[in-house]
Protein backbone atom coordinates (compact mmCIF):
# COMPACT_ATOMS: atom_id res chain seq x y z
CA UNK A 1 0.00 0.00 0.00
CA UNK A 2 1.59 3.56 -0.69
CA UNK A 3 1.96 5.86 1.74
CA UNK A 4 0.71 9.54 1.59
CA UNK A 5 2.73 12.21 3.45
CA UNK A 6 0.63 15.37 4.43
CA UNK A 7 3.46 18.30 5.24
CA UNK A 8 1.28 20.91 7.07
CA UNK A 9 1.48 23.61 9.71
CA UNK A 10 -1.06 24.93 11.42
CA UNK A 11 -1.14 27.80 13.50
CA UNK A 12 -4.65 27.65 15.43
CA UNK A 13 -5.67 24.01 14.82
CA UNK A 14 -7.62 24.90 11.09
CA UNK A 15 -4.86 23.34 9.38
CA UNK A 16 -4.86 20.36 11.36
CA UNK A 17 -8.21 19.90 11.10
CA UNK A 18 -8.39 19.52 7.20
CA UNK A 19 -4.68 17.34 7.12
CA UNK A 20 -7.12 14.93 9.68
CA UNK A 21 -9.79 14.59 7.30
CA UNK A 22 -7.85 14.31 4.08
CA UNK A 23 -5.73 11.63 6.24
CA UNK A 24 -9.37 10.18 6.97
CA UNK A 25 -9.72 9.96 2.92
CA UNK A 26 -6.82 8.69 2.16
CA UNK A 27 -7.07 5.68 4.01
CA UNK A 28 -8.64 3.86 2.03
CA UNK A 29 -5.81 3.18 -0.97
CA UNK A 30 -2.77 4.61 0.91
CA UNK A 31 -1.17 5.03 4.48
CA UNK A 32 -1.46 8.99 5.21
CA UNK A 33 1.34 9.76 7.48
CA UNK A 34 1.31 13.29 9.60
CA UNK A 35 3.94 15.45 9.06
CA UNK A 36 3.14 18.74 11.39
CA UNK A 37 5.70 21.75 10.75
CA UNK A 38 6.98 23.04 13.96
CA UNK A 39 8.06 26.02 15.34
CA UNK A 40 10.97 24.64 17.35
CA UNK A 41 12.10 22.81 13.71
CA UNK A 42 13.18 25.80 12.61
CA UNK A 43 16.33 27.79 13.51
CA UNK A 44 17.61 31.10 12.15
CA UNK A 45 14.37 30.98 9.64
CA UNK A 46 15.67 27.34 7.87
CA UNK A 47 13.72 24.00 8.61
CA UNK A 48 16.27 21.29 9.99
CA UNK A 49 14.29 17.62 10.59
CA UNK A 50 16.06 15.04 9.27
CA UNK A 51 13.61 12.37 10.31
CA UNK A 52 10.44 13.94 8.79
CA UNK A 53 12.56 14.98 5.49
CA UNK A 54 13.70 11.23 5.07
CA UNK A 55 9.75 10.27 5.65
CA UNK A 56 8.77 12.40 2.80
CA UNK A 57 11.35 11.28 0.63
CA UNK A 58 10.01 8.00 0.93
CA UNK A 59 6.25 8.99 0.52
CA UNK A 60 4.73 7.86 -2.83
CA UNK A 61 2.48 11.20 -2.67
CA UNK A 62 2.68 14.92 -0.74
CA UNK A 63 -0.10 17.18 0.31
CA UNK A 64 1.26 20.71 1.19
CA UNK A 65 -1.37 22.41 3.06
CA UNK A 66 -0.93 25.73 5.22
CA UNK A 67 -3.24 28.87 6.34
CA UNK A 68 -2.64 31.73 3.95
CA UNK A 69 -1.25 34.32 5.90
CA UNK A 70 -0.73 38.02 3.74
CA UNK A 71 -2.03 36.32 0.13
CA UNK A 72 0.99 33.32 0.86
CA UNK A 73 1.53 30.08 2.73
CA UNK A 74 2.86 30.89 6.23
CA UNK A 75 6.98 31.82 7.33
CA UNK A 76 7.02 28.39 8.86
CA UNK A 77 6.03 26.42 5.43
CA UNK A 78 7.96 28.88 3.32
CA UNK A 79 11.30 27.83 6.01
CA UNK A 80 9.90 23.82 4.80
CA UNK A 81 9.86 24.64 1.42
CA UNK A 82 13.36 26.52 0.95
CA UNK A 83 15.17 23.64 3.03
CA UNK A 84 13.28 21.11 0.12
CA UNK A 85 16.05 22.83 -2.00
CA UNK A 86 18.46 19.90 -1.24
CA UNK A 87 15.90 17.53 -2.32
CA UNK A 88 14.82 19.75 -5.82
CA UNK A 89 18.82 19.40 -6.63
CA UNK A 90 18.75 15.79 -6.75
CA UNK A 91 14.91 15.79 -7.75
CA UNK A 92 13.84 13.04 -5.58
CA UNK A 93 10.62 13.58 -5.30
CA UNK A 94 10.26 13.52 -9.17
CA UNK A 95 6.85 11.99 -10.54
CA UNK A 96 5.36 11.53 -6.77
CA UNK A 97 1.88 13.19 -7.16
CA UNK A 98 1.48 16.24 -5.23
CA UNK A 99 -1.93 17.99 -3.73
CA UNK A 100 -2.95 20.98 -1.46
CA UNK A 101 -4.90 22.62 0.84
CA UNK A 102 -4.86 26.22 2.14
CA UNK A 103 -7.57 27.94 4.70
CA UNK A 104 -8.51 31.47 5.15
CA UNK A 105 -10.55 33.79 7.63
CA UNK A 106 -12.21 35.55 4.61
CA UNK A 107 -14.10 34.23 1.20
CA UNK A 108 -11.44 35.05 -1.62
CA UNK A 109 -7.90 36.18 1.16
CA UNK A 110 -5.67 35.18 -1.61
CA UNK A 111 -6.31 31.47 -0.76
CA UNK A 112 -5.70 30.79 -4.49
CA UNK A 113 -1.83 32.36 -4.65
CA UNK A 114 -1.22 29.87 -1.95
CA UNK A 115 -2.34 26.66 -3.85
CA UNK A 116 -0.75 28.39 -6.93
CA UNK A 117 2.46 28.19 -4.46
CA UNK A 118 2.00 24.69 -4.03
CA UNK A 119 1.66 23.92 -7.41
CA UNK A 120 4.76 25.34 -8.48
CA UNK A 121 7.13 23.99 -5.46
CA UNK A 122 5.43 20.58 -7.07
CA UNK A 123 6.45 21.45 -10.26
CA UNK A 124 9.93 22.74 -8.80
CA UNK A 125 10.28 18.97 -7.49
CA UNK A 126 9.17 17.09 -10.62
CA UNK A 127 6.07 16.05 -9.11
CA UNK A 128 2.37 15.32 -10.86
CA UNK A 129 -0.06 17.77 -9.67
CA UNK A 130 -3.50 16.25 -8.04
CA UNK A 131 -6.12 18.86 -8.13
CA UNK A 132 -10.38 18.57 -7.27
CA UNK A 133 -12.46 16.53 -9.47
CA UNK A 134 -15.16 18.44 -8.24
CA UNK A 135 -16.81 21.46 -10.69
CA UNK A 136 -17.84 24.16 -7.71
CA UNK A 137 -20.86 24.91 -7.54
CA UNK A 138 -22.48 21.61 -8.94
CA UNK A 139 -21.70 19.11 -6.68
CA UNK A 140 -25.39 17.57 -4.22
CA UNK A 141 -23.08 17.23 -1.38
CA UNK A 142 -21.70 21.15 -1.57
CA UNK A 143 -18.20 19.75 -1.61
CA UNK A 144 -15.91 22.33 -3.22
CA UNK A 145 -18.33 25.25 -2.83
CA UNK A 146 -16.04 27.97 -2.99
CA UNK A 147 -15.39 26.35 -6.70
CA UNK A 148 -11.43 26.05 -6.35
CA UNK A 149 -9.83 22.98 -8.65
CA UNK A 150 -6.33 23.65 -8.10
CA UNK A 151 -7.19 22.09 -4.39
CA UNK A 152 -8.87 22.61 -1.31
CA UNK A 153 -9.50 26.35 -0.13
CA UNK A 154 -11.57 26.22 3.31
CA UNK A 155 -13.41 29.78 4.62
CA UNK A 156 -13.71 29.31 8.28
CA UNK A 157 -16.56 31.70 9.93
CA UNK A 158 -15.69 32.74 13.50
CA UNK A 159 -13.00 29.66 13.70
CA UNK A 160 -15.32 26.90 12.48
CA UNK A 161 -14.70 25.10 9.34
CA UNK A 162 -17.95 23.91 7.44
CA UNK A 163 -18.51 20.38 7.20
CA UNK A 164 -18.85 20.64 2.96
CA UNK A 165 -15.06 21.53 3.30
CA UNK A 166 -14.09 19.04 5.79
CA UNK A 167 -15.77 16.55 3.32
CA UNK A 168 -13.70 18.17 0.33
CA UNK A 169 -10.74 17.42 2.69
CA UNK A 170 -11.93 13.94 2.38
CA UNK A 171 -12.50 13.80 -0.73
CA UNK A 172 -9.03 15.24 -1.98
CA UNK A 173 -7.17 12.54 0.55
CA UNK A 174 -9.55 10.09 -1.25
CA UNK A 175 -8.22 10.94 -4.83
CA UNK A 176 -4.93 11.65 -4.40
CA UNK A 177 -4.41 7.96 -2.29
CA UNK A 178 -5.93 6.61 -4.95
CA UNK A 179 -3.97 7.99 -7.55
CA UNK A 180 -0.95 6.87 -6.11
CA UNK A 181 -2.00 3.65 -5.73
CA UNK A 182 -2.71 2.86 -9.45
CA UNK A 183 -1.07 0.42 -11.10
CA UNK A 184 1.57 2.05 -12.79
CA UNK A 185 2.06 5.13 -10.95
CA UNK A 186 3.51 5.32 -7.56
CA UNK A 187 7.48 4.60 -8.69
CA UNK A 188 9.05 7.82 -8.50
CA UNK A 189 12.59 9.05 -9.93
CA UNK A 190 13.47 10.38 -12.58
CA UNK A 191 12.71 9.53 -16.46
CA UNK A 192 16.62 9.27 -18.14
CA UNK A 193 17.06 10.14 -21.38
CA UNK A 194 17.33 7.75 -24.10
CA UNK A 195 20.62 6.75 -26.04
Amino acid sequence: MPNIAIVYFSAGGTTAKLAEAIASGAKQFAEPIACRIAAEDIALGRYQNNEMMRIIDNADGIVFGSPTYMGGPAAQFKAFADASSDRWSEQRWANKFAAGFTAGSTANGDQSHTLTYFTVLAAQHGMLWCGLDIPGGGDPHDRNRLGNQTGLVCHTVDGEIAVSDLATARHLGERLAWLTARPGFGAPGRIQPAG
